[in-house]
């Protein structure tokens, strides 16, 4: 017995001296958009998130844009390394209906509830977490008013200074809904060959279909003098010291474009994924990101200020073209195949 107890107060003194041993850390891999989307991500969600879980680790991975996470997704569905991922909401939805992704319910998380309708696909497993508007992005020293036109696109001044992001980017795709609006098009969720024949015209004037590191850096650095990008991003960029970038909605419209989250099947660590997704959706999390970024939050209980919501929303909603991405994921392959065949090789 008295052996029994030394030895007891032998692991007592080690324990104290030494530490106990440390509690197991859970690992999430988490698949995001890289840039100042990861800086401002990880800051307003992503650390906070792990100050309140610390027994769950985050790590942020950058595989590419939309189209590579997903590929990446596909090629190791049958061994899973991500456990949660984001991507474009059309492209997810491609994921979805291919297998590759857990529902995300109530479940999952209460938030769910909370959603604006926009947010969630009939039938689709993911969520939507981020709303954001098209908007011309342009150098203002180049470009001195504020252009009221997509058409602005074309103007002979700016030849080979446009830089674009190609389709299957969500980028492109949005360009050619906008294009086939104003080429007289009425059902641009199933058919966008107007669309497409505008970017035939549009084609050689452009310098690049994937500016490096991103369209806004090209723009800030003077590579190029305008193109098509994100409201949120561009809102961020314009407020750095010097910049030369300015952001505008024409007045032909806009589109909302979502960025969705999602759960992979068979993740390594299912559970604490779903704690993430719970906190990515939930108020705190939509709002501190909506007033970092100026993306708008698809949690309709989040409140924010006047002056954050003035620079997430366009001043008419009137110029929201209303686009049913479920609809347009549909025909996203052949408008692939056909930027791929008639557009981009018609650049000079």
């Amino acid at each position: 017995m008295l052996k029994f107890v030394r030895q007891t107060a032998i692991a007592a003194v080690a324990a104290t001296l030494f530490g106990a041993p440390a509690m197991a850390e859970t690992v999430v891999n988490f698949a995001g958009y890289s840039g100042l989307f990861q800086d401002l991500y990880t800051k307003a969600v992503i650390e906070p998130f792990m100050k309140a879980n610390p027994d769950i680790k985050v790590v942020y991975s950058i595989p590419g844009n939309s189209a590579a996470i997903l590929g990446v997704l596909r090629a190791q569905k049958s061994a899973p390394q991500f456990d949660v991922a984001m991507m474009d909401i059309s492209i997810a939805k491609a994921g979805s209906d291919e297998g590759l992704f857990d529902p995300i319910d109530e479940k999952v998380t209460p938030h769910v509830k909370d959603l604006y309708p926009q947010a969630l696909m009939p039938g689709a497993n993911l969520a939507g977490m981020t709303f954001d508007s098209l908007v011309l992005v342009y150098d203002k020293t180049v470009v001195k008013e504020p252009p009221t036109s997509w058409r602005k696109l074309w103007d002979p001044a700016l030849d080979r200074k446009v830089a674009l992001h190609a389709a299957p980017d969500i980028l492109g795709i949005a360009l050619t809904v906008v294009l086939e609006k104003m080429a007289g098009g009425t059902d641009w969720n199933h058919n966008l060959d107007k669309g497409v024949k505008e970017m035939e015209t549009l084609a050689p004037h452009v310098l690049t279909w994937d500016p490096k590191p991103d369209l806004w850096n090209a723009v800030m650095a003077q590579q190029a003098a305008i193109g098509v990008g994100y409201n949120a991003r561009s809102q961020v960029f314009a407020d750095q010291p010097g910049s030369v970038l300015a952001a505008t909605i024409p007045n032909e419209g806009t589109l909302f474009q979502i960025n969705a989250v999602v759960l992979v099947k068979n993740a390594p660590q299912s559970a604490a994924a779903k704690k993430l997704v719970d906190y990515m959706l939930s108020p705190e999390a939509q709002k501190a990101f909506a007033e970092a970024m100026f993306y708008g939050p698809t949690n309709k209980t989040v409140e924010l200020s006047p002056a954050v919501a003035k620079r997430i929303s366009p001043d008419d909603m009137s110029k929201v073209i209303n686009v049913d991405w479920l609809e347009l994921a549909k025909i996203r392959d052949k408008l692939t195949q056909d930027w791929r065949r008639r557009v981009i090789p018609l650049s000079r």
